[in-house]
């Protein structure tokens, strides 16, 4: 499955469940590619009688793709140069022809590496003694915030690895991670505009948060952040997340204070949201349209732990197979947002094929196929649209009305693989998995049901 490429043809959703569910996730990612959203958005270059640069920065699993777009699309004869970071094996194919301009680096996700810290690093450094008459593109998008690492000071890169596993482990969402990452950054938090400043600020964002606030998405390195240091630590409190003494003390006193609202490091900044989840579903939604069936969009914001976001779905495709209640079939039912998993800690010595491995998406189908119980007629997919979920290589799942069958006649019992959040484990052998390889963008989960 290539999730970039959408064939003119729609499988049929009744003799090819898989196959429609796959072509209604091409829609949503090819939707959100950077190349078919950004030309409107790109600012005009500094005259050359002001003789200011252009310098694109950011950060992203879409950050290859983005930059490969700007070179596309800005004019031939102004200058450019730059430098964006993104995940390991998420640089795009350069399209022949086009001349590279913006140097693309990868490092790590979602843990940071020594590589983020180093592109960090130069990305700083190279927006040092701008003037206003200069223009700095920043390209954000999700992952950035692993990506784009500078730990505050007093931290170690190895901090900051312990407490981005702590956080990724704990259960808490999108927004509470990235509170406490601006806190423990020089670079996060609108940080990165004040080091911009007077150079004037443009930032283009492809939303992966629930309500597409460009404070979260990649923790904010060029806008305000209205978040505290108190609210930093009450996050450490509730998930029992410890980081050194001295930098409790300093986020108990406000020391690590961000940039806020109203600061004057933001005057005449701009933020353009060039893709968002919501956009990815209502794509989506007209491709099944198109195929004749009814499509019903949930919301875009969902949250919460990633089973039970799977058991509310199963309970409303039930009602809609079973009573034509809230929707009569046959039906698409589409959902968006960032769910979590709350992780549970293995023992010392756990053999590896005991051990979970999967993300959100994995763990939202485990929810969903249990609490369906083979529901004739409602077939499921749900994915990342980085086309990765969580480490693994697989975008997400796929679920049908035979899926727990199949696994019981080959001894896999779904309640001891949810136990370990192993759903990986699970769906491989039963070629249940969604494996696309990186799409180049990111608007975060994509969940489609299908009810015949």
């Amino acid at each position: 499955m290539t999730a970039a490429k959408t064939p003119h043809t729609i499988p049929d959703a009744a003799r090819q469940p898989r196959e429609f569910l796959e072509h209604l996730y091409r829609a949503a990612v090819t939707r959100a590619l950077p190349l078919e959203n950004t030309a409107r958005y790109l600012p005009q270059p500094p005259t050359q009688a002001s003789g200011g640069r252009t310098i694109v920065i950011g950060a992203g699993k879409a950050g290859g793709s983005m930059a490969q777009a700007v070179e596309a699309l800005w004019p031939a004869d102004a200058p450019l140069e730059g430098l964006v970071v993104t995940r390991y094996h998420h640089i795009p194919p350069r399209p022949e022809g086009l001349k590279q301009r913006i140097e693309i680096v990868e490092a790590a996700h979602p843990v940071p590496d020594a590589a983020g810290l180093a592109a960090a690093q130069r990305i700083l450094a190279m927006v040092q003694g701008l003037t206003e008459n200069d223009l700095v593109l920043c390209l954000i998008s999700g992952g950035g915030s692993a990506l784009l690492t500078l730990p505050a000071e007093g931290l170690t890169l190895e901090d900051k690895q312990r407490i981005n596993k702590a956080l990724l482990n704990s259960g808490a969402n999108i927004s509470e991670m990235n509170c406490v990452r601006k806190h423990l950054s020089r670079i996060k938090g609108g940080r990165l505009a004040a080091a911009c400043a007077p150079a004037r600020v443009v930032t283009l964002t492809i939303s992966d948060v629930p309500g597409d606030d460009p404070s979260i998405i990649a923790s904010g390195p060029t806008v305000p952040d209205a978040t505290s240091c108190a609210e930093a630590v009450a996050i450490l409190q509730r998930y029992g997340i410890e980081v050194p003494g001295a930098i409790m003390s300093l986020l108990e006193q406000g020391a690590l204070e961000t940039p806020k609202p109203g600061n004057a490091v933001f005057k005449g900044h701009e933020v353009h949201m060039i893709a968002t989840p919501q956009q990815s579903l209502e794509a989506a939604a007209a491709v099944a349209r198109a195929a004749g069936l009814q499509a019903y969009i949930l919301s875009d914001e969902m949250e919460g732990e990633s089973r039970e976001v799977g058991k509310v779905h199963a309970a409303l495709a039930r009602a809609v197979a079973l009573k034509g209640q809230p929707f009569s079939r046959p039906c698409v039912i589409l959902s968006g947002g960032e769910t979590t998993v709350t992780v549970k800690k293995q023992a010392e010595g756990t053999p590896r094929e005991q051990r979970g491995r999967g993300g959100r998406a994995g763990e939202f189908c485990l929810g969903l196929a249990l609490a369906l119980q083979g529901q004739p007629g409602v077939y499921a997919l749900a994915a990342d649209t980085d086309g990765i979920d969580g480490v693994e290589d697989n975008a997400g799942a796929f679920v049908a009305p035979d899926t727990l069958q199949r696994a019981l006649a080959k001894g896999m019992k779904i309640d001891q693989y949810l136990d370990r959040n192993d759903a990986y484990g699970y769906f491989e052998p039963l070629g249940g998995l969604v494996i696309t390889g990186p799409t180049h963008t990111n608007v975060n989960d994509f969940r489609a049901l299908l009810v015949l």
